[in-house]
């Protein structure tokens, strides 16, 4: 038996005026979604338990078996062991954004998805005038980015994401709570040495959006799992350009399969991926596919980007798998968002 996983991430939305009153799903052309449809068995399913923040790390977690509720301890955890990051048990890791603020508004929380290189200068620019033995930064990809406070102080404050608080007021949504003035204090300093940074200068003058201000948010410590071959006694890859679901593989013991072209943005090489996940089933049991272009066409508010992402998932990710399917005894293919 093979299993593969395909999530197109945001996929699922509300009916639209701008779509005359119909979803992105329905309003796509998606002939293989709709082949699933068919002939397979659809169905709900709760991935997000009650009490939780309704986010990736906790929908993706329950998506691959392990329950939020016994293993999860927050977001920045799994990033973190995607780019390498060795935690010890008294560490806290935090998701560091770079984002655009405005005086009070906080405008853009990826900083006109900043390129990663100029990313990288900005923070080791902070890890150099901010770090020390307790307080790491760490470079990820594009905006995000992780902070490692290694302490044994508890910094379990209240934390916003800054997705969902767009154009609102950075002081009422600062952190609250246990650790909140050491956070506070990291991102006002961080906002006076990034807004006259010359990457900033230049980012302004080409009409770009200023990567001026760091936000702290989804602590967590390192969490305990058993691998996925221990639980299941499966193996697996992913294929995603995210950091967030490479850290939930590193903690599962899968492959993380690397895939030219794949961004995690809405230029990502679809074709790559439906390819390289047809390869990848030939050597694994389960193989999850993950798409974040849907989800950032919504964080964009971009409707017509939405509708095009999930055309692409169907016609080069899908549609490729199931022409392959006889390739395999027996393949099981679930579609998610």
């Amino acid at each position: 038996m093979k299993y593969c996983i395909i999530i197109p991430d945001g996929m699922a939305d509300y009916p639209l005026d701008k779509l005359g009153g119909r979803t992105p799903v329905e309003t796509a052309r998606t002939p293989n979604l709709d082949f699933l449809a068919q002939n397979g068995q659809l169905g709900l399913v709760r991935t997000i338990p009650g009490g939780f923040p309704p986010g990736s790390d906790v929908a993706n977690l329950s998506i691959v078996g392990y329950s939020p509720k016994e293993y999860y301890s927050g977001r920045a955890p799994l990033e973190a062991a995607s780019i390498g990051i060795q935690l010890k048990k008294d560490d806290w890791a935090f998701r560091c954004n770079l984002i655009t603020a405005d005086e009070d508004t906080l405008e853009d929380f990826c900083a006109g998805h900043i390129k990663t290189d100029e990313a990288d200068v900005l923070i080791k620019l902070l890890n150099e005038k901010l770090g020390n033995d307790t307080i790491q930064f760490y470079t990820g990809k594009s905006y995000r980015h992780i902070m490692v406070y290694r302490d044994t102080q508890k910094m379990d404050a209240k934390c916003f994401p800054p997705h969902d608080i767009m154009e609102q007021s950075i002081k009422k949504h600062l952190p609250k709570g246990n650790g909140s003035e050491i956070l506070i204090d990291l991102m006002e300093r961080s906002r006076a040495l990034l807004s006259n940074h010359e990457i900033n200068k230049v980012r302004v003058d080409l009409e770009e959006n200023p990567a001026n201000m760091i936000w702290l948010w989804g602590q967590g410590h390192r969490p305990n799992m058993p691998t996925f071959k221990e639980r299941f006694n499966l193996t697996g890859a992913v294929i995603t350009a995210v950091d967030l679901i490479k850290g939930i593989a590193c903690y599962l013991g899968w492959d993380i399969i690397d895939v030219p072209g794949a961004t995690g943005y809405l230029d990502t090489n679809y074709t790559n991926k439906g390819q390289y996940a047809i390869k990848a089933l030939e050597n694994h049991d389960m193989v999850l596919i993950h798409v974040e272009a849907p989800d950032e066409a919504g964080h964009e508010g971009n409707v017509h980007e939405k509708v095009l992402a999930i055309e692409q998932v169907d016609s080069k990710i899908i549609g490729p798998i199931l022409a392959a399917k006889n390739k395999f005894r027996d393949l099981r293919i679930l579609v998610l968002p």
